[in-house]
């Protein structure tokens, strides 16, 4: 007998495990296990992977749906890892508790570079292993280092064609293939999904419906814009409605991952509204993250009521690639939402994308697994202020640039991981740092690997000098020292 364990902790990972398994990838079993983890700061309060709207409609792919929440009670996912001697108790008691008995395990993972995956991959020693990507992580390296004895047992990456020709990074090191998910079972899954927000609407939804201009079609629940403080907006005519569809407004709450501040978050979705305005939208729609505060949307409904644009927030706890389906909007706005290169490379619908650039200033370390999602997202997508760029559906570079830039990035990111990648580095930098292709890249860090683009080149050989960086800790050192004297 065998058992295949999926695991899952958000729906759009979910859609992506269905599709995979409705596309064939996946071999046959004599069961399926859909393992979900909620993995929010405070689960409690947070609707799980199988509580979601849709999620009905992707369970009659699996046998059974388990909790690894529940096993690992009160302990939270995300920051607990099983000790190593205690793995074959764990083991155990997860064969007894899921009815597995003594059957061979397959494990199909997220993020296995992290716990909660790492940490079921190291309790079921033996099991090989899949890992999928749903986002565009996956164009980066591995986050961390990996033990070899889960590293090795890595059979294939499966992700999805975001960047149509760009090749993932994640788990090269292992020389893992990568292997796509067909996009037509994809949205063939999301449509499933949309078909799921016609069930059971709530009260409200005719205030999306008449967005769209079809109120006949229902739609995820929404709620009209709070009327600006300082006076009642014009409203606008209806023959002023954008012929093309309502702008979407996709946020990400930064400010729960410590990039940006609660403020300045507000002033980005702002920057967003602005951008949607600017290219004449008088309708936008703004999807606020799952756990993002409703504070969020007040200075966003007061721009709107300024801008003369008719907003509406969103309620619904629903994926973006369903609004895709159900409003069919004129333009995607966002940050470096995943969700963008779907509304691009998936629907085919204009995106814009707004505060790529501070991002890209402010991450850090500079191995934070979100640059390389944010360098995709700028040197792919155009800004909202360029109108001929966000009509023709392109940035700054095309496919073979970007590909060139991401390997370039992740061997600056993880050095130690990817060294077959220096001498290819080196080559892009001299060649190819310029005004644009600076902001990728910081000169510290540039420095401290000895790259092109670091000091001035008669100093090149400073930071490779073992010596000079003695030198340089002692100096710190001391520093710290009478700083704090």
């Amino acid at each position: 007998m065998t058992t295949h364990l999926f695991m899952a902790s958000t729906l759009y990972g979910t859609a992506t495990l269905a599709a995979a398994l409705d596309a064939g990838c996946f071999g046959p079993a004599d069961r399926r296990i859909l393992l979900v983890s909620n993995n929010a700061a405070t689960p409690e309060t947070t609707p799980s992977v199988d509580e979601m709207p849709g999620f009905e409609r992707l369970r009659s792919r699996f046998d059974d749906v388990v909790s690894w929440n529940a096993a690992v009670f009160p302990l939270h996912p995300g920051a607990w890892s099983p000790r190593p001697d205690d793995e074959p108790l764990w083991e155990r008691h997860l064969r007894l508790a899921w009815g597995i008995g003594d059957d061979d395990v397959a494990l199909t993972l997220e993020s296995l570079q992290v716990d909660p995956a790492l940490g079921v991959a190291r309790i079921f020693t033996d099991a090989p292993l899949t890992v999928y990507a749903d986002g565009l992580m996956s164009y980066g390296p591995t986050r961390n280092k990996l033990d070899p004895l889960v590293g090795t047992r890595v059979e294939r990456l499966l992700h999805l064609d975001l960047v149509p020709g760009l090749r993932p990074l994640l788990l090269t090191e292992f020389d893992v293939p990568a292997e796509v998910v067909p996009t037509a079972a994809f949205t063939a899954v999301l449509a499933e999904l949309a078909e799921a927000a016609d069930v059971a609407e709530p009260a409200g939804s005719a205030d999306l419906a008449d967005l769209t201009g079809a109120a006949e079609a229902p739609v995820p629940a929404g709620r009209p814009a709070a009327a600006d403080p300082a006076g009642p907006a014009a409203p606008v005519p209806p023959e002023a409605a954008d012929p093309a569809g309502p702008a979407l407004l996709l946020g990400q709450y930064l400010s729960a991952l410590d990039i940006l501040t609660a403020e300045e978050e507000e002033q980005l979705h702002v920057r967003m509204l602005r951008g949607a305005a600017g290219l004449g939208h008088t309708r936008a729609v703004f999807k606020p993250h799952p756990t993002a505060p409703a504070r969020f949307t007040r200075t966003l409904e007061e721009e709107a009521g300024r801008l003369g644009v008719r907003l509406t927030v969103v309620d619904t706890p629903v994926l973006a690639e369903v609004l895709y389906q159900r409003l069919r909007p004129g333009l995607v706005v966002g940050c470096f939402s995943t969700a963008l290169l779907t509304a691009s490379a998936f629907y085919g619908l204009p995106v814009a994308r707004v505060g790529t650039d501070t991002l890209l200033q402010r991450l850090r370390p500079y191995e934070n697994s979100n640059r390389v999602p944010v360098t995709v997202v700028d040197a792919l997508l155009p800004a909202p202020d360029d109108a001929a760029a966000v009509a023709a559906g392109r940035g700054a570079l095309d496919t073979d640039a970007l590909a060139d830039l991401i390997r370039a990035v992740g061997f600056a990111m993880q050095p130690r991981l990817l060294p077959d990648l220096r001498a290819e580095t080196e080559r892009y930098l001299a060649a190819r740092l310029d005004a644009r292709t600076r902001r990728y890249f910081t000169k510290k860090r540039l420095t401290a690997l000895g790259l092109p683009g670091g000091v001035p080149a008669r100093l090149a050989f400073l930071p490779r000098n073992a010596t000079v960086r003695r030198a340089a800790r002692t100096a710190r050192r001391l520093r710290r020292a009478v700083a704090r004297g």
